[in-house]
């Protein structure tokens, strides 16, 4: 299902090992903030109920390769969020909505092809 390239760059990555443990790992902020804060957080913009639809999309499309979706703490790209990154491909996807769950499984993780709709490609604070 992954191409040559694709294995490549795993072992690049694992060069120690024959197979790496996660052929892709997803980190899908869940940082939660008090009422007050002044910046936003991914935790409250449905974080964690992300984390549950990755979790099950994945296993849903019977990859047959190890993909593992978990929460992380602050990605720090909280104006852009909820944020999810994608390793060790290092794309990052922002503004991330439940309905865009199975695209994003199917096109990054099935297909090897970012999400280029989601995906964010400058930190914020240095586009200033």
């Amino acid at each position: 299902m992954f191409s040559d390239r694709i294995t490549d760059e795993l072992h690049y990555f694992c060069p120690m090992s024959d197979s790496p443990i996660y052929h892709k790992h997803l980190f899908i902020c869940t940082n939660q903030r008090p009422d007050n804060a002044p910046r936003p957080s991914c935790g409250e913009a449905h974080g964690l109920e992300l984390v549950v639809a990755f979790k099950k999309a994945i296993n849903e499309a019977n990859l047959g390769v190890p993909i593992r979706a978990q929460k992380s703490g602050c990605l720090d790209l909280c104006e852009l969020g909820p944020t999810v990154v994608v390793y060790p491909d290092g794309i990052f996807y922002g503004s991330v909505q439940l309905s865009d769950v199975h695209e994003i499984v199917q096109e990054h993780l099935v297909n090897n092809r970012p999400v280029e709709r989601l995906r964010l490609r400058e930190h914020p604070k240095k586009a200033k």
